[in-house]
């Protein structure tokens, strides 16, 4: 009867140790699915905003730049204000942690993560992975060609596309723009734009923005150069007829000198307006073409 009840009570023991196993095997499955499930709910939501007080009225998805002198103030960003850019208005329940000042007429800013933001096709359609910046629109992005500060990088084509709109650029004319919506991994930075890819050496491309004030195309770039290698060629060989004559002229008859500088001087003359004109032609080629 004793061994009976041993063997009874060993039985309850192990019935109840495999009761616990299953209890701790079925929390550690939960916890699993929880942390797969987890990021796809968190990832819709930035991860921190802060509240910032403005006197402008800012819709959301809109990009906003710090008020100049002020640290907690914003206003709609556009390319005028494009160095001070912070971050996009979202919802106030759209972070998982807000930070809040008190202040009336604030608005939610996210500096991180996913978030929704406008943007035009003014530089052009915007696809996933190209670099956003503020436009001359106020509050709403545009497609980065240039070396800038940027809010981010898009992660898909805009949405709600389809209706064109005007504004007014800096030269007071109107432009037809179509205005959306786009996912934007928002991350404050400088872009720096890759140089293109040409025939011309940097050195000789640097030089011709630089004359011509703007970039310039590889086409008038070599035009250019031909010119001025024609331009140099040309000068050379009269320079070099022109003292040749003055030396054999001079040795064949010294009292000839005065002519010898006068032909000196005409010549001198001739070479001046030959450069003049090359150079004149150079720089119409790089401004106009």
């Amino acid at each position: 009867m004793v061994e009976q009840g041993a063997i009874k009570a060993s039985q309850a023991r192990h019935a109840t140790t495999r009761r616990h196993v299953r209890y701790i095997t079925l929390l550690l499955a939960i916890m699993v699915i929880s942390s797969l499930f987890l990021p796809l709910y968190t990832g819709a939501k930035t991860s921190i905003s802060q509240s910032y007080a403005t006197t402008d009225k800012l819709s959301l998805g809109s990009i906003v730049s710090l008020k100049n002198n002020t640290t907690d103030q914003v206003v709609a960003a556009s390319t005028y204000n494009i160095d001070s850019i912070l971050g996009v208005v979202i919802n106030d329940g759209s972070s998982i942690l807000s930070l809040t000042n008190g202040q009336e007429n604030q608005v939610q800013v996210a500096t991180g993560e996913l978030a929704s933001v406008l943007v035009s096709n003014i530089n052009g359609d915007i696809v996933r992975g190209d670099q956003i910046t503020a436009s001359p629109i106020k509050g709403v992005g545009m497609r980065a060609t240039n070396n800038t500060k940027v809010i981010g990088v898009a992660q898909d084509k805009p949405t709600n596309s389809d209706k064109q709109q005007f504004y007014t650029d800096s030269n007071g004319k109107e432009q037809p723009v179509i205005l959306g919506e786009v996912p934007i991994l928002v991350n404050v930075s400088f872009f720096f734009k890759e140089p293109d890819k040409t025939l011309i050496p940097s050195a000789l491309q640097n030089i011709a923005n630089a004359l011509a004030g703007k970039p310039v195309s590889t086409l008038p770039i070599v035009i250019s150069a031909a010119i001025f290698v024609i331009t140099i060629v040309v000068v050379v060989s009269i320079v070099f007829a022109m003292v040749r004559s003055s030396i054999i002229s001079v040795g064949r008859n010294p009292m000839s000198q005065s002519a010898i500088y006068r032909d000196l001087i005409q010549l001198s003359a001739l070479v001046l307006a030959i450069l003049s004109v090359g150079m004149i032609a150079i720089y119409l080629v790089l401004t106009k073409m």
